[in-house]
């Protein structure tokens, strides 16, 4: 089993490690079971019985995510992923305990100032049991979180604080009554048809708090009272969508859209929530075909490619093929971002051409 603490992924001069060790924050994570995966940022390792929490954290933003497992005498196998968003401090440490009911990491004996204060002057004796952060990975990380503030991650992810690769739901119904139950559909005869089936299954939501908070893209791409030219057109040109989603959630810094934007595909990529990129595809469809926008937002959309082009980097093309179609959302969804000459920039056709070279040829 590789143990976290103790190892690292670069030769580090000293000098520069203790100034890290020092001004680096600290999470303090104690009794997280063997065998427990636990990441922070794009790495990851299975936690050695020497754990107890990771050092040398660069200031900032940062995705702490943890998946339990059983005991390998139960078969060993890995949870579902939950994870959360922290911004860290110069100097700052954290305090966790493993919950083992809840299977959760118990943050609140950070807010024990004596407690913390205690952990910290015993600092130097755990560094052996502190894993470094992987600082391989960093560069990577900051140009996939770089619009996202603390104020927005905040924001976006669930009340219960909580990233989850499983929606946790729940019966619109809770049948705590034999009243409530002889309600239902009966089950005790074959259906006639898939509609049936499907009515005879419970009603499910999510439950409250635990889903993420991503803008609502309206449904009706057009204004109330829009003529039939007027519908065409903004069904075309989707600038209205994406108006009245900044208008409605980031109406004083519209460039949280790309926040959002990277918010979505890391909850995907890290944390393996299948909605994050759902959202992602949606967010990018609309920008993507907002040609009035493109003229008037062009500080947003020149964000917009630096945003792809890093994220690009961490997927492969044939990820975005529908099986059933063969069709590239993303390189359809680009080519119509390709038609976007009014905006004179070398440097954005330096990198639209870099798009269509490299990355749009892989398709």
């Amino acid at each position: 089993m590789f143990d976290m603490a103790g190892s690292s992924g670069v030769d580090m001069d000293p000098d520069v490690a203790l100034r890290l060790f020092e001004e680096g924050a600290t999470l303090v994570l104690l009794g997280v079971p063997r065998g427990t995966e636990l990441g922070i940022d794009l790495k990851s390792w299975q936690v050695g019985p020497r754990f107890r929490g990771v050092k040398m954290i660069p200031p900032g933003l940062h995705f702490l995510h943890f998946c339990s497992a059983n005991s390998p005498s139960c078969g060993g196998e890995i949870g579902p992923k939950s994870g959360l968003f922290l911004t860290l401090k110069p100097r700052e440490i954290l305090l966790a305990h493993w919950d083992p009911k809840e299977e959760d990491l118990d943050f609140s004996a950070s807010k024990n100032d004596e407690e913390v204060n205690r952990i910290r002057g015993t600092l130097r004796e755990l560094d052996s049991y502190l894993g470094p952060y992987p600082f391989e990975v960093m560069r990577k990380w900051v140009s996939l979180t770089d619009q996202i503030s603390q104020e927005l991650a905040v924001n976006l992810q669930p009340l219960s604080g909580r990233v989850c690769a499983f929606s946790d739901i729940i019966p619109e119904v809770q049948f705590r009554h034999t009243k409530d139950r002889a309600e239902q559909p009966r089950n005790d005869t074959a259906c006639q048809s898939m509609k049936e089936g499907l009515d005879r299954l419970p009603k499910m939501k999510q439950r409250e708090g635990t889903e993420l908070r991503f803008s609502v893209i309206p449904k009706k791409t057009y204004p109330p009272g829009a003529s039939p030219a007027e519908i065409t057109r903004c069904s075309m040109d989707l600038s209205y969508s994406l108006e009245t989603v900044l208008e409605q959630n980031y109406p004083e810094q519209p460039l949280n859209l790309l926040g959002e934007l990277q918010f979505a595909l890391v909850c995907f990529l890290v944390g393996n929530v299948y909605e994050g990129f759902e959202h992602w595809k949606c967010l990018l469809a609309v920008l993507c075909r907002s040609e009035e926008a493109m003229r008037r937002r062009k500080e947003l959309y020149l964000g917009l490619i630096t945003v792809l082009y890093h994220q690009l980097g961490e997927v492969p093309p044939d990820f975005f093929v529908d099986i059933v179609s063969q069709n590239n959302f993303l390189t359809s969804t680009l080519q119509v971002k390709g038609e976007f000459t009014n905006l004179k920039s070398d440097w954005m056709e330096e990198i639209l051409a870099l798009f269509s070279k490299s990355w749009l040829s892989k398709s």
